[in-house]
């Protein structure tokens, strides 16, 4: 198996082990900023990220909840970095994701796609 491969099989394993939580629903305002959300967001129960919370999710309308993209951002004004976990998502929800990440010059995202064959 290849360290690729790995690294999908260990977020697979990650997803069914936890709750998917989803705290900002499609078209919910954000609680500080003037922003809606345009798919459902939240995280995974009782996981960890570099903000202390869990690990973030954005959730599209898909059935199968196979996660096969993860966006990696950076945030110049809260000055940290994280990982999105897209659960779900069609390639028109993946768009609208990236918009949303790289919409200011404050944030930026790049997406990591998993190779399905």
């Amino acid at each position: 198996m290849s360290d690729n491969q790995a690294f999908w099989v260990a977020v697979d394993a990650l997803i069914a082990a936890s709750r998917i939580v989803i705290d900002r629903a499609r078209g919910s305002t954000h609680p500080h900023f003037d922003y809606v959300y345009p798919l459902d967001y939240g995280y995974l129960a009782d996981t960890a990220s570099s903000d202390g919370d869990g690990i973030d999710v954005w959730r599209g309308s898909l059935p199968d909840p196979m996660c096969d993209a993860i966006l990696c951002t950076v945030d110049l004004m809260k000055r940290d970095s994280e990982i999105k976990l897209l659960i779900g998502c069609t390639e028109d929800e993946k768009a609208v994701i990236m918009r949303a990440h790289n919409n200011t010059e404050f944030m930026k995202g790049v997406m990591i796609r998993r190779e399905v064959r």
